[in-house]
């Protein structure tokens, strides 16, 4: 299964076994240069040839090739023994390594032939290793001494003093070369011979060599030196184990999440508002997704490799649950009664979903963009992982909000979480029930001034303490010491929970304030142009390169290989490929001078004599050279004719006679007259193009061991011919080609740079024979590896641009503000800037991979900017106020799920892959820290600065909209109930105006069916008093979604209004019964210009809820005219 030198076939079945067994592998090895060289061909087991040493079996350790041809010439065997003997001198057989010097003179084997034999001195290793060693056919075998000798020191002469590594190569046969070969022998005609079993003999081999040189360096662990095995089998297999999907690891990841979510979003004081269940709810729901999403590439048939199973998962996963904690923030800043319960999980997704969408969107065009670096395993991984952020953000935002749904039917009906089927203690629910009536049914309280100074005063008394008044075209009088500051009001926060600490509050009270100083937003700016400077330099000193020991994890045999391969040799070989639409005949010349070109490539390692190693035409030519010499003097020997030959003929000139004759026309393909007109090759060196492929069939098969040498591997495979000393003089003709390749070596390429420095030349040249019409590319692990960098940063540019792009365009069409998206994308490019000014810093060099994280880093880091700027966008306000209302809402989320994505690459760290350390870990951790900052920092900065205008604009007032003045309702009469038992209460003076002023008015539909609506009609008619009394009677009120139900609970209320105008007014009051127990007590007052009057309105209020859907009754009041 190793390349060996093909031999003539000599039709005798005898000869052509022992000629099986007794010609080795070629091994490229320095032990070549000595006698022990052949300790390595063996064969195992022993040969008998018949001759003088019949009785000895035969070694390469004692086997002398000239010798033994001679010794067999003395038999008189019928054997074409000229055929073999010129097989030899063709090949360069001589002595074999019988005159070779030992490196042990005192080995009982070394052959007296030796130089060294007999002074029994060890020979100068560095002289022998001087310009390569050569193997038993000489010609054929002759390896470069930087193949073999590695960190090599020369003195002046050019001779060999020190090395720091030596080098052993044993070439196999590809699974198609080595199906070929067996195809049709014995040795497989009972096995189903295929090319897929022929691949798993050579991988097993492979995998057995490796296995058999660790078992040495067991047994010898104390050998002065260091001895490496590498095979591309284990290698692969190494990177199939790493590809595998590490269940073990994901669940640890999805563990964390869980735990992580559960954790922050636990209230331990307040079990029912507690989020901690939807939280773990949508992280599981987040996992199954990527697992879906992971099943739908497997049944696109997109192939997974090391990057999609050990980073897509986790990537996604953090990603996703980042989304969620957004959703969640959004939902804890709602309360249950301040929105219809049908239209709640709507109202989630109208303040939110906006941006989950945006930032989803942007996300995917990001790894979409990525796709177009032209690297098939990253394009897998990029588009992996955009179907995976896909299913993501579909699970967001259609499946988590029914999860949201049943959590607030559980907390509209007072339940633990968590544990919803227990509910919460007596004290719980009762604290639970204040704070769904104190925290959401707030009064309102509209005064409004017609323009004839006719005043209006509209009272809905609820069960919470608080008066929010504004006025219409009047001052407003409030009393600033009991008013709730803005930001309890825009965070949702109560008295309660402004006593625990939260993300929110930090960011409302501490760090918004901070950003919006002016010495902040300065030293901030001139910061970001430092970083934005450091950056650009750094970036520009990044190299591009990638090291295969990345590739291979650490603390194993192939890493250390690779890296002490690359240290001390930087040998590599390639491939000239000539393809098809070529006439190979009529073109010779030029594929000459093709050839000839590469000896300007300054890499190329070259022959002894300065020039380039033979081709296959070249070879092919000397071939054709060799049997016109030997026709030319049987010729003129008079052996042969025009006609025939004679029987002195030699067996090269009858070949040559036969080769004559072809016509190349298959129709006609002999002519004898030929024998005088025409030549094999010409003056030039040029072979007859007529017969061009009836001469390279005979060349493949009588000249097999300078074809197997050339390395031509020739498509179509030329046709068999094997010659024979008949009359036959038809040559079958091959087909024309369509494939060839010319091998050479490179050495000193140690680096990237001098990598790509060789494939621009070597592109470079092969673009100008395409020019010149040879159709022709350069094959190589160098080509396949490294030629990614040659348009690496092109590539790059574009594929930023265009995810640059596709955000901006996402943001502007979505917001439909085309500043706020260029303001955006500007942060997205600083983004990309600082990171790649980080991979400097990290001396992280520029490759594919990198490339790709710089790429999807613009979607990554659209998580940390545009919730900032949507929120500011849609704030009211000047810009300081509207950047921290942004912050007071986005901050807490951003940092969730920063922590999440956090969570979830650190899982990455733990990777044995050092690939993955190094180029993702590193990499992503660093952009989770600069989208961080820049989106909390100098994003908000920026945004204070020069950020666009809102949507919505203030007329009358910068902070808020104008209050709008109620319309007059229509006339409604009603069947008067009979009229309550009047009290009196006593006016608490020191509660009067003890209210702040809201700044809008919520005009609540006219339905008196909910406890979360109230009725107001005002006619400006009459005036009213009006008092019920609920006694000891079961009080309800219901909700509209009847998802909760509470048990009655028997209560009195009173209710006294009272209005007092200049004007007839008629005010009709529907106020249903809420939760809960609360005194109140309010006080109206109003001056007129003709005269002053006061009123005073006082309510004393307790009520249950009941578990019926019915309300309080409306009053209607009997009108007093003043």
């Amino acid at each position: 299964m190793c390349y060996a030198l093909n031999i003539p076939n000599f039709d005798m079945h005898y000869i052509d076994q022992i000629f099986d067994r007794i010609i080795p592998c070629a091994i490229i090895t320095p032990l070549d240069c000595f006698w022990e060289g052949s300790k390595l061909l063996g064969p195992d087991s022993p040969v008998y040839i018949p001759g003088t040493q019949m009785h000895k079996p035969v070694h390469w350790t004692n086997l002398n090739p000239l010798w033994m041809l001679d010794e067999m010439k003395k038999l008189q065997f019928m054997f074409p023994f000229k055929t073999l003997e010129d097989y030899m001198k063709r090949a360069g057989i001589t002595n074999g390594y019988q005159s070779k010097p030992c490196l042990d003179p005192a080995d009982p084997e070394c052959p007296e032939t030796a130089p060294n034999k007999k002074s029994q001195q060890v020979p100068d290793i560095g002289a022998e290793l001087t310009g390569g060693c050569y193997g038993f056919a000489a010609k054929f075998m002759h390896w470069p001494e930087e193949l073999l000798v590695g960190g090599a020191k020369h003195n002046k002469t050019g001779h060999l003093t020190r090395a720091a590594a030596l080098q052993t190569v044993v070439q196999l046969m590809g699974e198609r070369e080595l199906y070929d070969f067996f195809d049709n022998t014995y040795k497989v005609h009972n096995i189903d011979w295929s090319q897929e079993k022929a691949s798993q003999v050579l991988k097993t081999w492979q995998r057995a060599f490796s296995n058999q040189v660790k078992k040495h360096l067991d047994a010898n662990g104390s050998a002065p030196y260091n001895l490496y095995a590498f095979s591309t089998t284990t290698m692969n297999d190494i990177l199939g184990k790493y590809s595998e999907v590490s269940v073990m690891k994901i669940a640890i990841g999805c563990a964390l999440m869980v735990l992580y979510a559960g954790i922050v979003l636990l209230r331990w004081k307040d079990p029912v508002r507690s989020q901690a269940g939807v939280g773990i709810a949508g992280v599981m729901l987040i996992c199954a997704t990527v697992a879906a999403g992971l099943g739908f590439c497997a049944l696109l048939g997109i192939p997974f490799n090391a990057a999609t199973t050990q980073i897509v998962p986790f990537l996604a996963l953090g990603l996703g649950v980042h989304d969620m904690f957004l959703l969640t923030h959004t939902y804890a800043e709602l309360s249950v009664n301040e929105v219809p319960s049908g239209e709640q999980t709507g109202v989630v997704l109208k303040r939110t979903g906006l941006s989950v969408l945006l930032a989803g969107i942007s996300n995917v065009s990001a790894f979409f963009a990525a796709a177009i670096i032209p690297i098939p395993a990253l394009r897998v991984f990029c588009f992996q992982a955009g179907i995976l952020l896909l299913f993501n953000l579909a699970a967001m935002l259609l499946v988590f909000p029914a999860m949201v749904s049943l959590d607030l039917r559980r907390r509209r009906s007072g339940r633990s979480d968590i544990l919803c089927c227990c509910l919460p203690s007596n004290a719980g629910r009762n604290k639970y029930a204040n704070r769904m009536s104190n925290g959401t049914a707030k009064q309102t309280v509209t005064r409004a001034i017609p323009p004839e100074r006719r005043e209006t005063c509209t009272q809905i008394l609820t069960s919470q303490n608080v008066q929010n008044e504004s006025w219409v075209g009047g001052n407003i009088e409030v009393d600033s010491d009991k008013q709730c500051s803005e930001e309890d009001t825009l965070t949702g926060c109560s008295q309660d929970d402004c006593l625990t600490f939260s993300l929110t509050q930090l960011a409302a009270k501490h760090y918004a304030p901070f950003v919006t100083r002016p010495a902040t937003k300065v030293f901030g700016m001139m910061i970001l142009i430092a970083v934005l400077v450091g950056c650009v330099w750094q970036a520009v000193r990044v190299n591009d390169g990638l090291e295969l020991t990345d590739l291979v994890p650490q603390n194993s045999n192939e890493h250390a290989f690779l890296a002490a391969q690359a240290k001390h040799f930087g040998f590599y070989n390639m491939y000239a490929v000539t393809q098809r639409e070529f006439e190979y005949p009529n073109n010779q010349r030029l594929l000459y001078e093709y050839h000839d070109a590469f000896m300007r490539i300054k890499n190329v390692i070259k022959n002894d004599n300065g020039g380039l190693p033979e081709f296959w035409l070249s070879l092919f030519r000397d071939w054709l050279k060799g049997l016109q010499n030997a026709f030319d003097r049987d010729y003129s020997n008079g052996c042969i004719t025009q006609e025939r030959w004679y029987k002195n003929a030699s067996d090269e000139a009858i070949l040559a006679y036969k080769l004559l004759v072809q016509t190349g026309h298959v129709d006609n393909p002999i002519d004898k007259s030929l024998v005088t007109q025409v030549r094999l090759i010409d003056s030039e060196g040029i072979i007859n193009p007529r017969a061009f492929y009836n001469y390279l069939s005979a060349w493949v098969s009588n000249d097999v061991l300078a074809y197997g040498a050339s390395q031509a591997n020739l498509r179509p495979e030329p046709r068999q011919w094997i010659y024979t000393n008949d009359h036959e003089l038809k040559i079958p003709k091959s087909m024309p080609l369509t494939y060839a390749q010319m091998p050479f070596y490179l050495h000193k390429l140690t680096d990237t740079q001098e990598i790509t420095e060789l494939i621009g030349n070597v592109r470079k040249l092969c673009k100008k024979f395409e020019e010149r019409g040879l159709p022709n590319f350069p094959s190589g692990i160098p080509f396949l590896f490294w030629e990614q960098y040659m348009d690496l940063r092109n590539c790059l540019v574009i594929a930023l641009l265009a995810a640059l792009t596709a955000s901006v365009a996402v943001v502007g069409v979505l917001l439909l503000n085309f500043w706020a998206a260029l303001l955006v994308g500007t942060s997205l490019a600083a983004v990309v800037l600082q990171l790649f000014g980080i991979m400097g810093l990290c001396n992280i060099k520029l490759s594919a991979v990198p490339a790709v994280l710089l790429v999807v880093s613009i979607g990554i880091a659209v998580h940390f900017t545009v919730h900032i700027c949507l929120s500011f966008v849609t704030s009211i306000g000047s810009r300081d106020r509207r950047i921290r209302l942004a912050l007071e809402h986005m901050c807490a989320p951003v940092i969730h799920g920063a922590i999440t994505t956090l969570i979830a690459v650190v899982m990455l760290a733990f990777s044995e892959f050092d690939f993955i350390v190094r180029y993702f870990f590193l990499v992503l951790l660093c952009l989770i820290g600069i989208g961080l900052v820049n989106g909390l920092f100098f994003f908000p900065i920026l945004l204070s600065l020069i950020g666009p205008s809102p949507e919505v604009i203030p007329n009358d007032h910068p902070d808020r909209i104008s209050t709008p003045t109620p319309p007059a309702s229509p006339i409604v009469r009603r069947s008067k109930p009979p009229a309550p038992p009047r009290r009196s209460y006593k006016i608490d003076n020191a509660r009067l105006h003890a209210e702040p002023s809201l700044t809008t008015i919520t005009e609540e539909p006219n339905s008196w069916h909910s406890t979360q609506e109230s009725c107001i009609i005002v006619q400006p008619e009459l005036k009213v008093e009006t008092t019920s009394t609920c006694g000891n009677q079961n009080c309800s009120g219901s909700d509209t979604s009847g998802s909760s139900r509470m048990s009655p609970v028997t209560s009195t209320s009173h209710i006294t209004t009272k209005v007092t105008a200049t004007a007839n007014i008629k005010v009709e009051v529907h106020t249903p019964l809420t939760i809960g127990t609360v005194d109140r007590s309010e006080k109206c007052r109003h001056t007129t210009s003709s005269s002053r009057r006061s009123s005073r309105c006082s309510a004393n209020v307790n009520a249950g809820e009941s578990s019926g859907s019915g309300s309080e009754p409306d009053s209607d009041s009997n009108p007093n005219k003043h």
